[in-house]
């Protein structure tokens, strides 16, 4: 993409300092929050809300727009404007991406943002304040988790991964007796990093996850000389007309490619 490896180191590095700050802020809203029964709504059904949500939500639009007045938004939390799509760049916005452990009391939730230009991701920052954990990374420059470089696990002769169930299952059976199930981490975005940081080797995405789930993960992750994919192999665009994804695949090696496989021929 010719437009963004022509963006100097300066200009990516005040993008990924704008949103460390805000990120930094909006984690400590939520964590005023966290434990402390917030009011709890459901949209869709049975997909959670919290006033912790609206509240980190509203800082981050507030702050992130007065300083970049001409970029679009894009936030689980706001109603989406298609005003964005004229914008030359975008912020995709998750205050809270899991939800549902965050009300549940449970640690493994990040406020999730990123950049977006031309449908790629140019920095992105996620904010595990429950943790003690940023991750962060710009495009070109490496990913980091509180300032130390992530890499990507070596393939082993076990490999450790997440997702769903029944995903995990059309894995070939010689793979089957190779791998550790993690158990269920409700935020997508935290996932997808604990693979760039090496703690997971892999995992399935089911489908629609939509892109402020993904923006700032998929960028850390192919910092840390990782993938995040769709059923062709392409990697996912962000903040176009169409914002929702089908099945993902996150990983590395040849671990991802026998992984591509199964979605190939996934539903959905």
């Amino acid at each position: 993409m010719p437009e963004t490896e022509i963006i100097d180191k300066a200009e990516l590095q005040a993008e990924l300092e704008l949103l460390r700050a805000a990120a930094a802020e909006a984690g400590r809203i939520a964590m005023s929050y966290f434990r402390q029964s917030p009011e709890v709504w459901f949209k869709g059904g049975n997909s959670p809300v919290s006033e912790a949500d609206y509240a980190a939500d509203h800082y981050l639009r507030e702050t992130l727009m007065a300083a970049r007045p001409d970029y679009g938004w894009l936030s689980e939390e706001t109603s989406d404007n298609l005003d964005r799509l004229g914008a030359r760049r975008t912020f995709v916005v998750d205050p809270i991406d899991g939800t549902r452990g965050f009300v549940e009391g449970r640690t493994a939730w990040c406020v999730s943002v990123a950049v977006v230009e031309n449908g790629r991701s140019l920095a992105g920052v996620l904010e595990c304040p429950a943790r003690d954990e940023t991750y962060w990374a710009v495009a070109g420059g490496g990913a980091f988790l509180n300032g130390a470089p992530l890499k990507v696990r070596e393939a082993g002769e076990r490999a450790r991964i997440a997702g769903p169930k029944p995903m995990i299952d059309k894995m070939p059976q010689e793979w089957q007796e190779r791998l550790d199930r993690e158990a269920y981490i409700p935020s997508l975005a935290y996932r997808v990093a604990m693979i760039a940081s090496g703690v997971l080797d892999a995992t399935f995405v089911k489908p629609n996850a939509h892109d402020w789930d993904i923006a700032a993960a998929e960028l850390i992750l192919t910092e840390a000389g990782g993938k995040l994919l769709d059923k062709a192999g392409r990697q996912p665009a962000f903040a176009g007309r169409d914002i929702v994804h089908g099945a993902l695949i996150a990983g590395s090696g040849t671990l991802l490619d026998v992984m591509a496989s199964v979605i190939a021929s996934h539903d959905g």
